[in-house]
């Protein structure tokens, strides 16, 4: 006897994976864990499988596509509801159905081009018609469409605000309240922060990436400090968004100029300061939070839009460029190719044509077993 459980069984081709499945629903305990995997473990040909191969064999088993996986990839490592949303929009299959309608109308199509190479000389094959230019342009212009949304990239690694100054202004005070953590060491000794801290927090089921940088200045000799102040110019040229702390004016363009120290009496008020904040009483906090996820809020993808990855994008950037070839195109032949073209793509993106390079740097990304 190693325990009293509940033993599922899932034949063949209906279950996850499309193959004969069986799940052992256990008592939590180690100690029975490691019984019931020193019993299978001695069962012949049985092993532990490797990280992400049950989905793997969903795919290939035909039971999900390629987009699909990577949907629920995302959906392991969903941390917001705003990337939950969109993970579980994508394993359950949004894209990989507009893909299907899409690669649908591109093979009807396919058929009026191919019907007018082979068959131009046969009375009962009309001409191409006279709509066939006005359907490309309306199908790429779909595909456009979907690829001028936000990025699944940018739902992943945050909206990315950086906190800049000179010395002393305030940044890493500010930076600590705003991830509710006391993440930077704060000191009246200017320079106390010499490297690019970085804090991913969700801000009302939005994700961020707070960035808090050396004091920017001229003329330092501390080599070390020379290396941050270099390191926190490259993370505001990549700042989705900058929270400028230091003299009115002085920050880059379209930084948010922020008031800090507010409790401190005598301090000179900016006459343009778009928040004014302590991070000392919390005056202003709350408004500077809200500004900060509403901005956020129209650069990711919205609740229900599905977002594209890197490979998604490219490949329907791929797509569409063949598209926008055959709307101008007057050899039918060479439209014929641009729509095969188009085509390959749409089957890349959902893992009809793939390699096995990729597949390992896609299932990798999942824990064992999944």
């Amino acid at each position: 006897m190693l325990d009293r459980a509940l033993v599922l069984w899932f034949p063949s081709p209906d279950s996850s994976t499309g193959e004969d499945l069986a799940e052992l629903h256990l008592h939590g305990g180690r100690a029975v864990i490691a019984a019931v995997e020193k019993a299978l473990g001695s069962l012949e040909k049985l092993r532990r499988a490797t990280p992400g191969e049950f989905t793997r064999r969903a795919f290939a088993n035909g039971r999900i596509d390629l987009a699909e996986a990577e949907g629920l990839a995302d959906l392991l490592e969903a941390e917001t509801e705003l990337q939950r949303l969109n993970a579980l929009a994508l394993a359950g299959g949004a894209l990989s159905r507009q893909v299907e309608d899409w690669r649908g109308r591109l093979l009807g199509l396919s058929a009026m081009i191919e019907a007018e190479l082979d068959f131009s000389d046969e009375d009962d094959v009309s001409a191409i018609p006279r709509d066939f230019a006005a359907l490309v342009r309306d199908l790429a212009g779909e595909i456009r469409s979907w690829l001028d949304r936000p990025r699944a990239e940018a739902l992943r690694e945050g909206f990315k605000v950086v906190l800049a100054g000179p010395p002393n202004a305030g940044k890493s005070s500010l930076f600590n309240v705003l991830i509710d953590q006391d993440a930077a060491i704060t000191s009246e000794i200017a320079g106390t922060t010499r490297d690019v801290l970085t804090r991913t927090v969700a801000i009302e089921g939005l994700p961020f990436q707070f960035f808090d940088t050396a004091g920017l200045r001229q003329g330092t000799a501390d080599p070390i400090e020379r290396v941050g102040i270099e390191r926190a110019r490259i993370a505001v040229e990549a700042a989705d968004l900058i929270l400028w702390l230091g003299a009115e004016g002085d920050g880059p363009t379209g930084a948010w100029e922020i008031e800090p120290k507010a409790d401190l009496a005598g301090r000179e008020p900016r006459h343009h300061a778009r928040h004014t904040v302590s991070a000392v009483t919390g005056l202003g906090v709350d408004g500077l939070r809200r500004a900060l996820s509403d901005t956020a809020r129209l650069a990711l993808p919205k609740p229900g839009d599905l977002a594209l990855n890197q490979r998604q994008s490219d490949l329907l950037q791929t797509a569409a460029e063949a598209l926008g070839d055959v709307a101008g195109q007057l050899d039918p032949l060479l439209a014929a190719e641009d729509l095969r073209l188009a085509r390959v793509a749409f089957d890349a993106l959902l893992g009809r044509t793939t390699t096995e390079h990729m597949l390992d740097a896609l299932f990798v990304r999942f824990c064992i077993g999944k």
